[in-house]
């Protein structure tokens, strides 16, 4: 049985100008996500990636409950969770946790770093002293003295490691890291990509990533998923994609990844125009206004989810 299983998942906003729209008998939201489906078993690794608004944080809030699905399943550990109610939250709360993407930003300058990373356990009752702050904090490879320290005390890459020891408190079963390398040079980036993979390896946590970052996609994750405006455009394993992509729009994201060999033959693709609004989509296959590889076809069909393989694409001309 997979640990977390997404059917069809559709997520809805409310449009602005809600008076404007009734007035012109316009529908009220817009679908933000549109039937995205996908599984990730215990100890395995997702990498969510795609354009600034194409769905992928929404998805990270749908999953843990804060924001609510329009349509679509979500099974976690066996249990469907999609219209949990407030009291099925507070126990599944222990044993899902996210990385916010402002490493900085999303702890309170208020707290201690004790304060921050216990806080997990006072709220569910358990024991939050010193001795469970030192241990959280060794956790992540943060000394102890830092339990005394504020936020602002922090360098970006330390709020990162109090973020994930934060989010590790109460070992849960499903960790969420949105942009968990944002802001952060180099050589911190390797050092919370090692801890991550330390923490995997040593607890089965399953972890699902958001980024921007394909190197990072790349060297963690096992499975990868491509989306553009709230659809999955391609979903298979890790290297597969890489190797051989066959959506447009995952071959250009792919081209245009710095590559750090000097000598490497250089594929890129040119992509037109700026991507569509979701409340305006444009007419078949939402990719087409802007593929090099478009026909007529393309403009009038909507492409449906094709499986092979164990890998996934949408698109009526694949390459």
């Amino acid at each position: 049985m997979s640990l977390l299983e997404v059917t069809d998942l559709r997520i809805r906003y409310a449009r602005q100008g809600r008076l404007k729209a009734a007035l012109r008998r316009e529908s009220h939201d817009f679908e933000a996500v549109c039937g995205v489906s996908f599984t990730l078993e215990p100890g395995q690794t997702l990498g969510l990636v795609g354009e600034s608004g194409s769905g992928k944080s929404t998805i990270a809030r749908t999953l843990i409950g804060l924001k609510k699905s329009s349509g679509g399943s979500i099974r976690f550990d066996g249990a469907e969770i999609s219209q949990a109610s407030g009291r099925d939250w507070a126990r599944l709360r222990r044993e899902m946790s996210m990385m916010w993407q402002d490493p900085v930003g999303s702890l309170s300058p208020r707290l201690t770093v004790k304060s921050l990373v216990t806080e997990p356990l006072r709220i569910n009752g358990l024991p939050a002293g010193r001795t469970e702050a030192e241990r959280l904090l060794g956790l992540v490879g943060l000394p102890a003295e830092f339990a005394t320290r504020y936020p602002h005390q922090l360098s970006g890459g330390q709020a990162r490691r109090v973020g994930v020891a934060r989010a590790l408190a109460l070992d849960p079963k499903l960790l969420i890291a949105d942009e968990p390398t944002a802001g952060l040079d180099m050589s911190v980036q390797g050092e919370v990509l090692n801890l991550l993979a330390e923490v995997q390896a040593r607890s089965g946590v399953a972890i699902v990533i958001i980024t921007h970052n394909l190197n990072l996609v790349r060297h963690v994750t096992d499975q990868m998923a491509i989306m553009y405006l709230g659809r999955f455009v391609e979903q298979g394993p890790t290297e597969q994609v890489f190797a051989h992509p066959r959506h447009p729009y995952t071959k250009a994201l792919l081209a245009a990844n710095p590559e750090p060999d000097p000598e490497a033959r250089h594929e890129r693709v040119a992509l037109s125009g700026e991507v569509p609004s979701p409340v305006n989509r444009p007419s078949g296959c939402d990719f087409h206004p802007r593929c090099p590889w478009a026909r007529e076809a393309c403009a009038a069909k909507e492409p449906g989810w094709t499986e092979e393989s164990g890998r996934g694409h949408r698109c009526l001309f694949p390459l």
